[in-house]
């Protein structure tokens, strides 16, 4: 700082500017108390009087300021008191004794733009209102419990978290929460109730066997378990798995079901392996005390597809990671997606079809052979000092060599650490992230580009569209419609064609999964808040819930208190005694509930700047002397006894820190960091923002300690570092967070959303900071006293004149005409300027009497914006954070830096939604309401008229059979086939035995039905071939273990098909029976011809003939 100054002050004129005389002769016209001014120049601020006991009637303001406005709040009417029990606030009788609010100072320019106050509603006006399953829990309370995928069953929604599964009974998701059966846990009060397996490894997939009425998961330890959806449980103990096997070394990725009714699961190193029905149904059969053996059966049952396909060490698929598996099941195939390319398997034969990468293009071979890394030089040793002789003769400036030598070590860093991180890393921009097929046989995948790509089932690439920008995250379809979720928390409706139909903010967090319920889709965000939304939205029915719940909003508001204190000192690269932390933080902290703390300059130089630069680049932060400033305020603050500490986050010399007191802890939380740096190229840390995202009581608020560029001259410079700060400020999980153990499956997402900046705003393209509720600015602003002289300035500061300094205030002009810090707010300032003083010099003599004599000013500043609109307003659920200023101060007895620590404390008032209340109200509404919604859900009920050629099939050997479907309407219908069951013929051939499912409807080995799936168009047919085929095992033996056993055997065997047609969007399906019977023998036998129970069906005995199947698009979209 001295060097910099130095040139300030040369740069500056010697003769000092004319004083503005108007300006305060206009003030003290328009005053009615004079203010008395003291003849006598006093260097001392011992007869000053305390500010703390200032009122405001004590002091005058220029009435024509509009800007500035006294603090008066009131509650809402229609909101509920219920203030936070006091003892969370600290002193019950610090809390209830009345303050008197600071006057307030407004910027200019807050009402449009990336300035304006973020919209608030009791409901959300830009989505349609939801199902609040399980309300956004504090990410803390989420360690080792985090969500990470979700599957509905009909009746009932599974979730597979970090320690087992749990599920909700959908009958139930209106009640009040409360936790597991009646035992509540942290994060789950709001939840509505649920009930718990006991702990397992992690979950890292999930998928519903609707058949066998089971639920299978695949873990992190590699293991595979299955559940029984209909088990017996109650409210205190976890109920437990079925059957249970060791599937991969590492974790399980991805698991289907085939067509055919085996499991296929992917794990890591582009594993794939295949689990024969058959042998999975035979160990569930087994007994419970056989379950040992029943794994042993499984275990040795698989078939490694990637051996299978490795010839001499080479492999035709990708070593990648499995991303995800798909069924195909309209052809009977499976898709195996890896992040840069895809496979095609025969879900029957289990042969390689086709493997491609992402843009289509077909791969022969993949080499597995690994790379050599190639030697990195060592780049580390820089010269400080420019060799070139040239820019030596023109005499660079020291200012100019250290940030030559700083760029250059932290550019040498960063190259190493790209070179030994992965320079042969693939580009990753387009990476597959998700898999769908939709109801007309297309597969559709998600990139991390946001691009949407469509292929026909071959793997030909039809059809590119993007109608958003970030990473894709998951997708699901209900009819012809598809649902796609991002990782900025978009929800958008898609039909099959892609276009979009409607759009949505669905969450604040990327959004994992989806899963289809009878009424609402279901989707999963990564904050683990689960959410429903109505299969009729967007619709009317949405604004008949909206309009409802704002006119109950009473009911389920509720209001709460919270006091914060703020801290900012730039201690110029020094240490403070206890004493001094006392004196700043720990005697004004004993009724606030959180404390921010920033500090500026806690370490400087051209070699730790140069390190921390390079630090950065690798994802590491914080410094030994930034540790010690945490612990040492830490003890003035008595931590771990009456506050804990949150967080924190270090960039180069700025340092900010977070502590929430004990008792409130449970309602603070989601503790997020982020770091913008704004010297040397806007790359280096010796000046810009650090600042830290919070949750209190549902409401988001956010502290960025900053510091800017110095000299009084860089006004605009300091403007700019403002504006960089507040628009690229994007918020992530930091390294240095104190709950890091609870990263789960939100790191990933989070990295996704970090990675994107300074492009990474959310859906409107508002900055992450625009979005706050809470926006509190603290530091070093290092704006200046402008116009005034060094002697003037201490003259009006002697006699305490504070009123007309502040018409030299760099900051407050500025704020006036909307350059900086628009909208915001600042208590007026009531104490001395905090620079610059010699250190370890008491009172006013210690201001800089040196040779520099830098004029003093108010640099160190503590700036908010809540969500008042204007100059006032209620605290409601529609301005739900209204804040007043009760403290506003400076530590003039603190001497050991440059720099005095300013303190503000805030009284701030929150309104918030009781989550579990509002979902009661949801579901009182949809009561109240049921014939208008049951009219609603009766238009989506409907079914198109179908007819089936036949309901009976016979087929000997070889045989097939087109099976046709009749759409007789002007509608589209939409109709798939499974298998209900399958048995074996008695030797008589009268009756049969033996009735069983294969995995989620699976057909047998020996039937293939082709196209299984598809959409008919209106007034049109589809025809299905049903066709048998021997079948016999791919090898005699499979991992060393004789496979026979469970080859089919050659009895006269038969299934029931059932043939499930729906509308575009129907919540009900219309079953069509047919029966297929293979006649291994030459016997005849004889079929009756049975009713398929609808009477606008007709059905007739199909002959044997061999047709071939028409694929036409006259008849249907496959």
């Amino acid at each position: 700082m001295e060097d910099e100054d130095k040139q300030a002050l040369a740069a500056l004129s010697s003769v000092p500017p004319p004083r503005k005389i108007h300006s305060y002769s206009q003030q003290l016209r328009a005053s009615s108390t004079p203010i008395t001014r003291v003849a006598i120049r006093k260097h001392s601020l011992e007869s000053l009087p305390n500010p703390s006991t200032t009122t405001i009637a004590d002091h005058f303001y220029d009435s024509s300021d509009d800007e500035f406005c006294p603090i008066t709040t009131t509650s809402s009417n229609n909101v509920k008191e219920d203030y936070v029990n006091l003892s969370a606030q600290g002193n019950a009788n610090d809390q209830n004794r009345p303050f008197q609010p600071l006057t307030e100072f407004i910027g200019a320019g807050g009402g449009s733009g990336i300035f304006k106050v973020p919209k608030r509603a009791a409901v959300h006006p830009g989505r349609p209102p939801c199902l609040e399953l399980r309300p956004h829990p504090l990410r803390e309370t989420q360690v080792g419990k985090f969500l990470r995928n979700i599957a509905c069953t009909g009746r009932q929604l599974w979730a597979g978290q970090e320690s087992g599964v749990r599920f909700w009974n959908l009958d139930d998701t209106y009640e009040r929460g409360h936790g597991v059966g009646i035992r509540v846990r942290r994060g789950d009060e709001d939840a509505a109730p649920f009930h718990e397996s006991v702990s397992t490894s992690p979950t890292t997939c999930l998928m519903v066997d609707s058949g066998n009425r089971l639920v299978w998961t695949g873990h992190k330890d590699g293991k595979i378990k299955s559940w029984k959806m209909d088990q017996p449980v109650d409210d205190y103990s976890p109920f437990k798995e079925g059957l249970s096997w060791q599937a991969h070394r590492g974790p399980v990725l991805s698991m289907i079901f085939s067509s055919h009714g085996d499991l296929w699961s992917g794990g890591e190193g582009g594993v794939i392996k295949i689990w024969p029905w058959e042998s999975i149904e035979k160990s569930l059969s087994l007994k419970p005390e056989e379950r040992h053996m029943a794994a042993l059966l499984v275990e040795r049952s698989f078939i490694d597809l990637r051996a299978q396909v490795t010839v001499n060490g080479t492999c035709n698929i990708s070593s990648a990671d499995v991303k995800c598996l798909l069924s195909d099941h309209v052809r009977a195939r499976v898709w195996c997606a890896q992040p840069l390319s895809f496979s095609i398997w025969d879900a029957r034969s289990k042969e390689l079809l086709k493997v491609f990468n992402i843009e289509g293009q077909i791969e022969n071979r993949v080499e597995t052979q690994s790379v050599q890394d190639q030697p990195v030089e060592d780049e580390m040793k820089v010269k400080f000092v420019s060799s070139s002789k040239k820019e030596k003769s023109q005499g660079s400036s020291f200012l100019q060599r250290s940030r030559n030598a700083i760029m250059g070590a932290a550019d040498a860093v960063r190259r190493v650490a790209t070179r030994s991180a992965g320079a042969f890393v693939e580009d990753t921009s387009k990476r597959t992230e998700a898999i769908v097929q939709t109801a007309d046989g297309m597969i559709w995948t998600g990139c991390t580009t946001g691009l949407l790509v469509q292929w026909d089932g071959n793997g030909n690439r039809m059809l590119d569209v993007t109608h958003h920008p970030c990473p894709v995250q998951c997708f699901c379809t209900f009819g012809t419609r598809t649902y796609v979720g991002y990782v900025s928390g978009v929800m958008q409706i898609l039909d099959v064609e892609g276009n979009l139909i409607a759009s949505w903010v669905a969450s604040s967090s990327p959004l994992l999964k989806f899963a289809v319920g009878d009424d609402y889709i279901f989707s999963l965000a990564s904050h683990g808040g689960i959410r429903g939304w109505s299969i009729t939205s967007p619709g009317s029915v949405d604004n008949l819930i909206r309009s409802e719940l704002a006119v109950k909003e009473a009911v389920y508001a509720r209001r709460d208190d919270v006091r914060i204190l703020i801290g900012t000192w730039n201690v110029g690269q020094g240490r403070a005694s206890h004493e001094s932390l006392m004196t700043w933080l720990g005697s004004v902290s004993s009724d606030v509930g959180i404390i921010a703390v920033g500090l500026q300059e806690v370490e400087m130089g051209a070699g730790f700047l140069a390190m921390s630069a390079a630090k950065e680049t690798v994802g590491l932060e914080g410094s030994a002397i930034g540790q010690w400033w945490q612990d040492t305020i830490g003890k003035a603050l008595d931590e771990g006894t009456t506050f804990e500490r949150m967080g924190s986050r270090q960039l180069a010399g700025l340092l900010i820190s977070l502590w929430v007191r004990k008792n409130l802890r449970t309602h603070v939380g989601d503790v997020d960091a982020a770091a913008v740096p704004c010297g040397f190229g806007r790359a280096i840390g010796n000046k810009g923002g650090v600042g830290l995202r919070i949750r209190v009581y549902d409401r988001t608020i956010c502290f960025v300690n900053c510091h800017l560029a110095a000299h009084l001259e860089a006004v605009n410079r300091r403007n700019a570092d403002f504006d960089h700060i507040y628009r690229n400020m994007v918020f992530s999980r930091s390294t240095n967070l104190l709950n890091a153990a609870a990263a789960g499956v939100t790191t990933a997402v989070h990295m996704i959303k970090g990675s994107n900046t300074p492009n990474a705003p959310n859906e409107e393209g508002r900055p992450d900071l625009a979005e706050a509720d809470m926006i509190i600015f603290f530091g070093d602003f290092n704006y200046r006293l402008f116009g005034i002289s060094y002697d003037e300035a201490r003259d009006f500061v002697s006699q305490r004149c504070f009123d007309w300094l502040r018409e030299k205030d760099q900051l407050r002009a500025e704020m006036k005409e909307g350059k900086v810090f628009q909208g915001m707010r600042e208590a007026i300032i009531r104490f001395p300027p905090t620079y610059k003083f010699e250190r370890h010099r008491a009172g006013l003599a210690g201001y800089d009497s040196g040779e520099k004599k830098r004029i003093p000013a108010w640099c160190d500043r503590i700036i908010y914006r809540d969500t008042r609109a204007g100059a006032t307003a209620e605290c409601s659920l529609d301005c739900p954070v209204v804040s007043s200023i009760m403290l506003y101060d400076a530590c003039m007895d603190v001497t050991e830096s440059d720099h005095k620590p300013v303190q503000c404390k805030f009284h701030v008032k929150i309104a918030h939604v009781d989550r579990s209340e509002r979902r009661q109200v949801f579901g009182d509404i949809l009561r109240s309401n049921e014939k208008f919604i049951k009219s609603k859900l009766d238009e989506l009920r409907y079914v198109p008229e179908t007819t089936v050629s036949t309901n009976n099939i016979v087929l000997q050997n070889q045989d097939t059979c087109v099976l046709r479907i009749n759409n007789t309407t002007k509608d589209k219908a939409i109709y798939r086939i499974i298998c209900e069951s399958q048995s074996t013929l008695k030797e008589d051939g009268n009756d049969t035995a033996d009735h069983r499912l294969r995995g989620s409807y699976g057909f047998p080995r020996w039937l293939e039905v082709a196209p299984a799936a598809g959409v008919i168009k209106p007034e049109n047919y589809a025809e299905v071939s049903v066709h048998h085929e021997e079948f016999h095992t791919l090898e005699e033996f499979v991992d060393g273990i004789p496979q026979n056993w469970w080859c089919e055997d050659t009895r006269d065997k038969e299934v029931l098909l059932v043939v499930l047609v729906e509308g575009c969007c129907s919540t009900e399906t219309v079953r069509h029976p047919v029966r297929v019977r293979h006649c291994l023998s030459a016997r005849t036998v004889r079929i009756e011809t049975k009713s398929n129970g609808s009477k606008k069906h007709r059905s007739s005995v199909a002959r044997s003939e061999l047709r071939q199947l028409s694929t036409s698009s006259d008849k249907s979209d496959l």
